[in-house]
């Protein structure tokens, strides 16, 4: 090779560019024309919300629930029943000795405490079929039967129900409810199932006694079922955890309540939220969507202010509702 030669080698190699790693282009593909010229890392996927997370363990929850089920009905319901025949028959002994025995002679005070301690078990022994039994009617659920539903008349029925425990408890109910809504696409016992949870947990949330305020109307396309109490309230832990399966701060409480009333209000494309303020009270919202979709003129959508004091101050909403109903029928 000679110097010339070398030379000239060297000025077309100082010449030639220098190859670059691809730029990224305009759309994020790399290469100048938007080809992915070279390797290039997997974009980053989101984390998961808090919402998602928990309703992924919930549903992992469910399912694993749902696999006990079947060994729940063999292994304690059935043996609970057998103690629950034999304790009657032995209950049934016990009161025909008594019977035998005349009025002026009751019975000796060790027999007295038998009787007693055999009534004691018969109530325990309920009360475990009835925990067996809730848990089972969960994690099997049951067919739903939709049909065109008056909400307000079912609402209504419910609170019938249980007016005369309320009454007892020193609980007074007040409504406000509108009948005249489009119907409602639901399995009326399941609905009424749901309804009937919500207002025995309201009782509850009140051992002192309390008001119960029930609302129905309509919002938006859907109509909306609000269950106010003015008992305690609820800390932000039991806010996050109330829907939780066999979560419960109640004692003797199953812990299945709420979450059961959560997947019937689901199942029917519904939605349930809470709102509480600790020592004023606690709304349960349950909305459901209409059976049809009402234009034009029929279609009154309610707008819902969210400063609005919400359901605490009873007597307040109510002043609200009264002074509505009579501009109403000044219109």
């Amino acid at each position: 090779m000679t110097p010339s030669d070398s030379g000239s080698e060297a000025e077309a190699a100082a010449e030639k560019p220098v190859p670059q790693p691809p730029s990224p282009s305009p759309d994020g593909r790399g290469g100048r024309d938007g080809a992915a010229d070279a390797p290039r890392a997997e974009p980053s996927r989101a984390e998961p919300s808090r919402a998602e997370t928990a309703r992924v363990e919930a549903d992992d929850q469910f399912a694993f629930l749902s696999r006990l089920a079947g060994g729940l009905a063999h292994e304690i319901k059935n043996p609970l029943s057998t103690m629950a025949i034999n304790l009657a028959l032995l209950q049934e002994d016990w009161e025909r000795v008594a019977a035998q025995r005349s009025a002026d002679v009751p019975l000796p005070p060790r027999e007295q405490r038998t009787l007693k301690r055999v009534t004691t078990l018969q109530r325990e022994v309920q009360r475990l079929e009835t925990i067996v039994q809730d848990f089972l009617d969960f994690v099997r659920g049951a067919a739903v039967n939709r049909r065109p539903q008056n909400i307000g008349a079912i609402v209504q029925e419910v609170l019938d129900f249980v007016e005369p425990e309320n009454d007892q408890a020193g609980v007074r109910q007040r409504t406000d409810i509108v009948f005249g809504l489009p119907l409602v696409l639901v399995d009326e016992a399941q609905i009424k199932q749901a309804l009937l949870n919500l207002l025995i947990n309201a009782r509850q949330a009140m051992p002192t006694g309390g008001e119960i305020l029930v609302r129905v109307r309509r919002v938006g396309n859907d109509a909306e079922v609000s269950i106010t109490d003015t008992g305690i309230g609820m800390t932000p832990t039991q806010v996050e955890r109330c829907f939780d399966v066999y979560w419960s701060n109640k004692k003797g409480g199953t812990g299945l309540g709420l979450s059961t009333t959560r997947r019937i209000v689901e199942e029917h494309g519904g939605s349930i939220h809470v709102i509480t303020e600790q020592g004023r009270g606690t709304s349960f919202l349950v909305c459901l969507p209409l059976a049809v979709e009402l234009t034009g003129d029929n279609r009154s959508e309610v707008q819902v202010d969210p400063t609005e004091p919400r359901t605490f101050d009873v007597e307040a909403r109510e002043r609200r509702l009264d002074g509505a109903g009579e501009d109403d029928e000044r219109a």
